[in-house]
């Protein structure tokens, strides 16, 4: 896909979408992190709108995710009415757009350009955290009001973990992983279990963002959130999924792009403090806070194994697919829940 003419496939997908209004120039402000591509479509008359394109996975899947994005922009309430950006919309439905040529197989949605405000320091202080806990508590607490209103969505974490079970049963998936498959249907079967055991029969359909990090969203002067403007992944999850990204971002080293994925920040006193300012705002249960480890090993499995080399430099996923097996999975068993509880007051 490196060879591939980015700009001209957007050009053709607004041309189908209105052929009225002319390009003046395509702008590539994608972060360079992900396997989603975004740019920014200036007009002649100087105004414009964002792109993505993206080539990984299913184009069903893309359809399915936008038109769930779609549809939870439209109906968050004040005050968060501006924190996704809205899709454009033909014939009253989320438009997109698939380019299908040889081997080039790409799609492309358009939004409308997201506000910001402020960002928030590299390393937050503590009234930051307290701040930044609680206005999560909200926009999850938002997030569940609508869900309901949500088109469904036909992927879930069970599906994402079988989706890993059934590649290590290929003969390429045999391969890539050959030191270490019985270590990985290990792994497996134990998300699988835990989950059933402790989140089963809570509703998967809230919407999660599980990459946030400082650079991505805004707040107003008050701290209070504002928007996320990077265009970017999404999924339909348990609540808890998002913690071990804000984790990231409230841990003592600070937020950064380049990271591993180690469970520390998920046991720090400051994630403590982030998390008791959530529950005061949206309760959380003893079960999802026992859930917390399998959140981890989820995203090692999903993001680390399985998809590591999609998202990541080749040399970069390596060296995070080694350190998975050395020190993120071995690692689980460290997570003292119970202190959480504790420090909760959840009996």
């Amino acid at each position: 896909m490196r060879l591939v003419d980015y700009p001209s496939i957007i050009k053709k997908a607004w041309a189908s979408f209105d052929s009225s209004v002319q390009i003046q120039v395509i702008t590539d402000i994608s972060a360079k992190v992900s396997t989603n591509h975004v740019f920014k479509v200036t007009f002649e008359d100087g105004e414009h709108i964002i792109a993505k394109l993206s080539y990984f996975g299913k184009y069903e899947h893309f359809v399915e995710d936008h038109r769930i994005i779609h549809a939870l922009a439209n109906n968050l309430l004040y005050p968060f009415e501006n924190v996704l950006a809205k899709s454009l919309v033909l014939d009253g439905q989320v438009y997109t757009y698939r380019h299908k040529d040889g081997f080039v197989d790409a799609w492309v949605v358009f939004y409308n350009p997201i506000r910001s405000q402020f960002k928030l320091p590299r390393r937050l202080e503590d009234d930051h955290i307290r701040k930044l806990g609680a206005q999560v508590a909200r926009f999850h607490k938002a997030c569940s009001r609508v869900s309901t209103v949500l088109p469904k969505s036909s992927k879930t974490l069970r599906s994402d973990v079988w989706d890993l079970l059934d590649m290590l049963e290929t003969d390429s998936g045999q391969f890539e992983h050959r030191m270490h498959v019985d270590e990985l249907r290990r792994q497996c079967n134990l998300f699988l279990e835990n989950r059933q055991k402790l989140v089963a029969k809570t509703v998967e359909t809230m919407p999660v963002f599980v990459d946030w990090n400082i650079g991505n969203f805004s707040v107003t002067e008050n701290l209070e959130l504002y928007s996320r403007w990077d265009y970017d992944w999404f999924r339909i999850s348990y609540r808890v999924m998002d913690f071990y990204f804000f984790s990231r971002v409230v841990s003592n080293a600070g937020d950064r792009t380049v990271f591993s994925y180690v469970i520390g920040p998920l046991m720090e006193d400051r994630f403590l403090m982030f998390l008791q300012e959530y529950h005061r705002v949206y309760p959380l249960t003893e079960n999802e806070i026992r859930f917390l480890p399998e959140a981890y090993r989820f995203f090692i499995l999903n993001y680390v194994i399985k998809y590591g080399r999609y998202f990541f430099h080749r040399t970069y996923a390596t060296k995070l697919q080694r350190e998975a097996y050395q020190t993120y999975f071995p690692s689980i068993d460290t997570f003292d829940a119970d202190k959480i509880l504790k420090v909760l007051g959840i009996t």
